[in-house]
Order: structure tokens, then C-alpha cells, then sequence
């Protein structure tokens, strides 16, 4: 855990994408995809994603659909890990590779070598252990992997994706009956240094193979008070079936299983509200109405690495908009810190603002529920835009990437 760190809280969060219990076949995908009714929303993807709903009496983010994830705890960098992955510490980070991405353009979050502040597990297997450890917590779904299948696991030998070949869908194991597993992750949720001890006693390990790095979102500053910050690293998971899930019945009130089209649907149409990385990364994802093929990217794209992204809030005459990096408006020199910087204010409106940039990247809406993307740069490390506008409610425009 970086204690280094003055202004972020680390945090991890997963994508979690699981597969229909009943999926139309490849003709009837197709076929859905020229429908443009409240019905193809579901017909043009033959999965779904796991969104949760935070409690109203959260203090970040109170009554918001998000992803499963939260804050890395100091057991999840642990020297005792180690012993847990004994079988992957001589592959490159424990056999998920190492990301082609320049040391020098790494975010912090990844780039940090934990080593110095006294850590020997290695940034990208502590987040990845973060987030499935937090997904268990929240939802009590538990993405390990039992000691005695671990000869099976794919793991990266270099810095290359065999183009021909790519692992299965993630399955979930049966081994434990959900007596065992409840009792654990209510020890879990009480210290989460209990999430080690668990490993050793089941015998498994976090499939931390089965996490794909996605992003890295910062909070914006200015927005939701000077000790809410966040540095959170983005994964995403493929699972072969939709799993159990159950609320923690602490933070989370409600959990949602719904087609990335339908989140974003029911969001315009004021049933549920997500945050700005939610929205933008859910349209990304529905250019894949195939679970195999959103799979195929992001395993092909998994050691492309990543952008740091901390969206500056600007207040216009009839707008508001999250400017990104790559923007026209972002600042040259942005202060992560807070100490300078913050919310920017200009008197343009909507439409002076898209015909005075050239270079689009950018979030713009006129209330929480009226968000849509402007993007016309190309996304770095081999990564997707988000469809746009109109596009995330016509199933017709979606299309996959390979």
C-alpha cells in the first residue's frame, strides 16, 4: 500500500461481465442487432454486467450503480502472499506479463515500486488481489482459483499475446458449499486481512490471471470534498456464467445484473444513476454484443497498458463537461494534488465550446442524467471510444472491434 501518498486513497474495482444462462446463438445475435426497441437492449448482447448499488448513507457517491471494487487494504500487499503464489513468482508478475507500455508514462498507481515502500508483491497482483477480494466482500462472488487446478492456469511468459490463442471464459469453482463461503466472507468483511487466511485454509488463489487491466480513474477535484479522492485501477473479468450474488448488506443495498446497453438506457431514463467512469466505460463496452469477443479484446489488449485519467470539471453558460486528456480544453500542467487547479469556469456555451475545439474528449451534460460523450482522438495502448450520443440507443451501431 502506497502510504506515500497525501491527497489518493488507492482503490480497485472489476468490470464483472458474465455470460446469459440462456444465450441466442450467433443468427439471432445478428438479428438483434437490427432491432431498435427497448427489447434488442437485451437481444444485442449475449451477456450481462454486475453493477451494486451504494447505500444512501454513503458518504462518496450515496444511492450510485457502480462496479465492484473499493479501497486496497495493507493485507493485500502482504509478504504472505508469496508463499500463496509460490507456484507464479518467478513469471513475469506471477504470470499476468508485463505491460508494453513506456515506464515513464505508467500511472502512478501501477508504475510504483512497492518494493521501496516495503512491499515484495508486486502493484499489479496486489490490485488485482484488491479487487477480487472487494467483489467477494460486496457481492459474494469469489473469483480464486483452487491450489489443485492451478497447473491449468494461463499464465504470460513475455511481453506478447499469442494472436492465435487466448484463455477460456473464466468458470467459477464449485468446491465449497455456500454455508463455508458465507461464514468467510462475513470474517472477510470484518477485517480484510481475513482474505489471506481464507486462501490458506480453502487452498486457493485469487485469480488475479483472470483480471484485465482496463483503466485508471482518478477523482475529480473540486467535486466531492478534499478527503474524497480516489485512484482507482480499472479491471475487467469474462465470466462463462452469470454467478450467485449477494448484497453485503453494509455498503451495498441492491445488485443489478443488466446488458450494458440496458444500464445505460434505464440511466437516461432516470431509473438509476451511474458516475461519469461507469457511463463511459459501459459505452466502450457495448462495441462488443458477444461475451467471446469483448474476452478476445481484452485479453489481446491486457499488456497495452493504460492512460491516467483525472477529468477536470468545467461549469458553462448551459453545460457542464468532464474534460479528459487528449481534449483541447484539458490544462497543460494539471496539479493532482488539488492544492491549485480545480473546477473551470468559462461563459461559452455548448455549442461554442464543440465548434472551438478541434481535439474532442470530454463528458458534457446539462443535469446528471443527460451525459453523453465527445470524443474525435484516437484512444492510446490499443483501447476502444465509447460509442456516442444517439449511438448507445441504437443497437444497430454496435459492432465488434476484432
Amino acid at each position: 500500500m502506497n502510504t506515500a501518498l497525501k491527497h489518493w486513497r488507492e482503490a480497485a474495482t472489476v468490470i464483472l461481465a458474465a455470460g446469459l444462462r440462456h444465450t441466442p446463438n450467433a443468427d439471432s445475435l445478428k438479428t438483434g442487432l437490427e432491432k431498435v426497441t427497448n427489447i434488442a437492449h437485451r437481444s444485442s448482447f449475449d451477456y450481462q454486467v454486475l453493477l451494486l448499488k451504494r447505500s444512501g448513507n454513503s458518504g462518496f457517491m450515496p444511492n450510485a450503480y457502480v462496479f465492484p471494487g473499493g479501497l486496497v487494504d495493507a493485507s493485500d500487499f502482504s509478504s504472505e502472499w508469496q508463499e500463496i503464489f509460490k507456484s507464479f513468482t518467478k513469471a513475469p508478475n506471477y504470470g499476468i506479463g508485463i505491460v508494453k507500455q513506456p515506464p515513464e508514462t505508467r500511472p502512478p498507481i501501477f508504475a510504483t515500486d512497492r518494493a521501496k515502500l516495503g512491499s515484495p508483491i508486486p502493484g499489479d497482483v496486489a490490485f488485482r488481489i484488491c479487487a477480487v477480494r472487494e467483489t467477494f466482500e460486496e457481492s459474494g462472488v469469489l473469483l480464486v482459483v483452487p491450489k489443485q487446478e492451478e497447473s491449468g492456469i494461463w499464465v504470460h511468459t513475455d511481453d506478447a499475446c499469442d494472436s492465435d490463442t487466448q484463455p477460456t471464459l473464466t468458470r467459477l469453482s464449485g468446491l465449497w458449499d455456500k454455508d463455508v463461503l458465507s461464514k468467510w466472507r462475513s470474517l472477510v468483511i470484518g477485517d480484510s486481512a481475513n482474505f489471506l487466511k481464507m486462501c490458506k485454509e480453502l487452498q486457493c488463489l485469487p485469480n488475479i490471471w483472470a483480471l484485465h487491466e482496463w483503466g485508471n480513474w482518478l477523482t475529480p477535484i473540486g467535486l466531492y470534498g478534499k478527503q474524497r479522492r480516489y485512484d482507482t485501477a480499472f479491471y475487467i473479468c469474462c465470466l462463462n456464467d452469470t454467478p450467485h450474488t449477494l448484497e453485503d448488506e453494509k455498503e451495498i443495498v441492491h445488485f443489478k445484473w443488466s446488458t450494458p446497453s440496458e444500464v445505460l438506457h434505464s440511466y437516461k431514463s432516470k431509473e438509476m444513476w451511474i458516475a461519469p467512469p461507469q457511463f463511459y466505460d459501459l459505452g466502450r463496452i457495448c462495441q462488443f454484443p458477444a461475451l467471446k469477443d469483448l474476452h478476445r479484446f481484452a485479453w489481446k489488449r491486457s499488456l497495452e497498458g493504460c492512460e491516467q485519467w483525472l477529468p477536470v470539471h468545467l461549469k458553462a453558460s448551459d453545460c457542464f463537461a468532464n474534460i479528459l486528456p487528449g481534449d483541447a480544453l484539458y490544462p497543460e500542467n494539471v496539479d493532482p494534488s488539488g492544492t491549485t487547479g480545480g473546477v473551470m469556469k468559462t461563459e461559452k456555451s455548448l455549442e461554442e465550446l464543440q465548434r472551438d475545439s478541434a481535439n474532442l474528449h470530454r463528458m458534457v451534460g446539462q443535469d446528471l442524467y443527460t451525459i453523453t460523450v465527445q470524443m474525435n482522438v484516437t484512444p492510446k495502448y490499443n483501447h476502444l471510444s465509447p460509442l456516442c450520443g444517439t449511438d448507445v440507443d441504437n443497437p444497430s451501431k454496435y459492432h465488434s472491434k476484432l
